[in-house]
């Protein structure tokens, strides 16, 4: 079953010519190289086990940077580099951690330290102490009681049994089901002004309570992250920026061990943990890099246009990233393989880009993009923002291809319906969307109506067991998925690279 373009307007059906120019021996080629003759598992090993966690200004994120710009020079693309996007702030490095229950017994905690957490003084112990405090008037009744303390914070989220499976795949009816999004209005924030208000008072009484703590003199603060069966939601204190102040060691924990002290000490059983962290921060370039590499164009009309594809190269540190977003790398340093090794010739340029600093913000995007194509602030647009047709993105995981989302951009669906025909064989139940999808790195793009674009992935484990979390490790990669993505993305840049014009767009937003 293939669903088709439903959403669309008859209006705008009406009187057009669908047919676009497909070389369909072009992505036979494409398909018996990228299925029979695939390097995803070579790549992915060198990305995700050699390479080791890549938190952006990373050594391991350095590694991953080095691997990429020596293959993709291998392979024959032009140009291959790290090129700076401009500031980005200081790297940062695990080099132990330890943390154990030692009172009314013995027991060691599963626990990744926040990002860019500061060391503790060697190993410390200390009592374990649950704050409770709403406004900052609460600091009083623990002024002067928190000397060598350990702060214990309780997570959000409950622990009832789980009785849907991890990993899923969509069906045909979900897919279905995306085709008709539902009306989001003006597509501006849902949130109110007193929503708003409620999370930047939040967020401030949340500061002043980290600071409350260093000042009182606690040793380390424990916090239980939702998260089942051992998986941990890492996350980060955004202490990359250079001239963050100095805080207090935070370590994130499985919820029931925080649960169990809470329970402890809530029927009067004291408390007693030990911890060790030790980190090390990268001060000696503060620069972001992406990593760039292109084939160049063969029309010489055509071939000061570019089609891009990319995804974000950074991960957090809890595990190797394998899904997020090693495998988006992967799939996109394959399909610029299966082009150049297929021979074929773009009419026009290739240009595959690895971002760094996604996880943070989309810095590397939105730094590439303000450098090469316009500012998002002040919509100042440079020359080459005429010479991009489109940009591709893969950033949702392990899961295969499944449809594309057009981020609002009607025009496309006729020509993508056109292009994902030929694949049917590999792309089953697919669907196009109208909808919008967010998050990731080809919102950089659309915020100057330069085409972009991320596919519909079937979820897997993603939301469940790999985003940000500890367990994002090679054993999550589904390697025959990636081997579809690659040929899917390489048949999209291709076919992109070869049209007569450069891909529809939308109107430029108003300033």
């Amino acid at each position: 079953m293939k669903r088709k373009l439903l959403f669309l307007p008859a209006l705008l059906l009406a009187g057009m010519t669908f047919a676009q120019d497909v070389e369909l021996e072009a992505i036979e080629k494409i398909k018996k190289e990228g299925l029979e003759n695939s390097k995803v598992e070579e790549i992915a090993f060198n990305l995700i086990d050699k390479s080791g966690a890549r938190l952006m200004n990373s050594e391991g994120y350095e590694r991953a940077m080095n691997y990429a710009v020596e293959q993709l020079s291998d392979w024959g693309l032009k140009n291959a580099n790290k090129e700076a996007f401009g500031e980005f702030g200081r790297g940062w490095e695990m080099e132990k951690t330890y943390v154990a229950m030692t009172k009314p017994y013995y027991m060691p905690f599963i626990a990744v330290p926040m990002a860019w957490t500061e060391s503790t003084k060697g190993e410390v112990s200390g009592k374990v102490v649950f704050l409770d405090i709403k406004t900052e008037d609460d600091f009083a009744k623990y002024r002067g009681k928190l000397k060598g303390a350990i702060i214990a914070i309780k997570p959000s989220g409950t622990q009832e049994p789980t009785f849907e499976p991890d990993a899923v795949r969509y069906t045909a009816e979900q897919l279905h089901g995306m085709e008709h999004p539902a009306p989001r209005g003006n597509n501006r924030s849902s949130y109110t002004p007193e929503m708003l208000a409620q999370f930047r008072a939040a967020r401030a009484l949340g500061q002043k309570i980290n600071e409350f703590i260093a000042g009182e003199g606690a040793q380390l603060i424990i916090k239980g992250v939702n998260g089942r069966h051992g998986t941990l939601f890492t996350s980060s204190p955004r202490g990359f920026m250079k001239d963050t102040p100095e805080g207090i060691p935070t370590l994130e924990t499985a919820p029931e061990y925080v649960n169990l002290m809470a329970r402890l000490l809530e029927n009067g059983v004291e408390v007693e943990l030990e911890a060790e962290v030790t980190t090390r921060y990268r001060t000696d370039d503060l620069q972001g890099y992406n990593v760039i590499a292109e084939i160049p164009g063969s029309d010489p009309t055509l071939k000061s246009e570019v089609v891009m594809l990319g995804g974000h190269l950074d991960s957090w540190h809890g595990a190797t990233g394998a899904t997020d977003n090693a495998s988006g790398c992967i799939v996109m340093m394959e399909a610029v393989r299966i082009l150049q090794t297929t021979g074929l010739q773009p009419k026009r340029t290739v240009r595959i880009a690895l971002w760094g600093g996604e996880e943070e913000g989309l810095y590397g995007s939105r730094g590439y993009v303000k450098n090469h194509f316009g500012d998002r602030e002040t919509m100042e647009l440079k020359p080459e923002h005429e010479k991009i047709s489109a940009y591709y993105n893969i950033d949702n995981g392990t899961g295969k291809v499944r449809g594309i989302y057009l981020q609002g951009n009607a025009a496309v669906a006729p020509i993508f319906n056109d292009w994902f025909t030929p694949l049917d064989d590999i792309v089953n139940d697919r669907t196009i969307t109208i909808s919008n999808t967010g998050g990731t790195d080809h919102q950089s793009f659309d915020a100057l109506s330069i085409p972009g674009f991320q596919f519909i992935q079937d979820p897997i484990e993603y939301r469940t067991r790999t985003h940000h979390t500890n367990m994002d490790t090679f054993e999550r990669l589904e390697l025959d998925d990636l081997r579809q993505m690659a040929v899917v993305i390489a048949s999209f840049v291709y076919n992109t690279a070869q049209r007569d014009e450069m891909l529809p767009r939308k109107e430029m937003p108003k300033n």
